[in-house]
């Protein structure tokens, strides 16, 4: 793929159940749609831009705003939440109003996740998954988030869960917000041009002037702590072929032995890489976008 091949995306809203759901579109708008991706926990459809862009040069993809993130308007309440099945029914929502042949389901962390869960419960939309470092917890730890008596008290407790709560939320303008994040922290390995797509998607503007985080970090962090979902059981039930990415480093993924036993799934481990492997390997995602679009 050349990445040097750049279309602007278009945007679009689908009507689901209890609202509407956001989405940046790449490509010919007279073909089907070949690819839905979804974004991490906390990030925006805008954040993959650079990476989705090149694929719309022959692939029409569709980016969308999960719930409480981006553009998209649906309830986001975080208390009681222990699960992303929210999540996963939106995306099933969102599958069952688009036209046209299966998909390609893709996803980075949390939206790998959510993808997964979404194709287990509409095997006939989904032509394969592309999971980037998807949250997959190891077994047991699965086992006891499911368990009854696991209230998430002690997910709250989490550091992931407290840094979320922390995070500064508002600042006077997109400018300082770049400013502050570049090269520290998570970004620290993210290309300028990612870091500002992620700002300017990432971000609403206040009727005071002042920019706010579109996602509240109470909603982030909710998302940290609702772990009652099962990945593994829902790998055992998806029907298409399955390709995770796996980062080297501080992945979150840690599925393993028996991990969709009996279906067609592969994980590979790419070197070099964080937990933020789209940004810092975007060619050999969009390699495998691409050649899962196209088998």
């Amino acid at each position: 793929m050349d990445a040097a091949v750049f279309r602007e995306p278009r945007k679009r809203a689908v009507p689901v159940a209890g609202g509407e759901i956001a989405a940046l579109e790449f490509g010919p708008p007279d073909r089907p749609i070949d690819i839905v991706f979804v974004h991490a926990n906390g990030f925006n459809a805008q954040t993959y831009r650079v990476l989705l862009s090149p694929l719309a040069a022959g692939l029409r993809v569709l980016a969308i705003d999960q719930r409480g993130h981006g553009g998209t308007r649906l309830p986001a309440e975080p208390e009681g939440r222990r699960s992303w099945r929210d999540l996963r029914d939106d995306l099933v929502n969102l599958l069952d109003a688009l036209d046209g042949p299966p998909v390609v389901l893709a996803g980075h962390s949390m939206g790998g996740t959510v993808s997964l869960l979404a194709a287990a419960e509409r095997p006939a939309r989904v032509k394969g998954l592309v999971l980037l470092d998807p949250v997959i917890m190891p077994w047991l730890a699965t086992l006891y988030a499911k368990a009854p008596w696991t209230s998430g008290r002690l997910w709250k407790k989490m550091p992931l869960v407290q840094s979320a709560l922390r995070r500064r939320a508002v600042f006077d303008d997109r400018e300082q917000v770049f400013a502050g994040y570049k090269g520290r922290g998570a970004f620290k390995t993210w290309p300028e041009t990612m870091l500002a797509d992620y700002v300017a998607g990432g971000f609403v503007q206040r009727q005071d002037g002042k920019v706010e985080l579109a996602c509240a970090p109470a909603w982030e962090a909710s998302n940290y702590a609702a772990q009652a979902h099962d990945p593994w059981r829902a790998a055992r039930q998806v029907a298409a072929p399955v390709r995770i990415l796996k980062a080297e480093k501080h992945s979150t993924c840690h599925a393993g032995q028996g991990f969709g036993r009996g279906r067609d799934v592969r994980i590979e481990t790419v070197a070099g890489t964080t937990h933020f492997l789209p940004m810092e390997r975007p060619d050999l995602v969009r390699d495998a976008l691409f050649e899962m679009a196209t088998a």
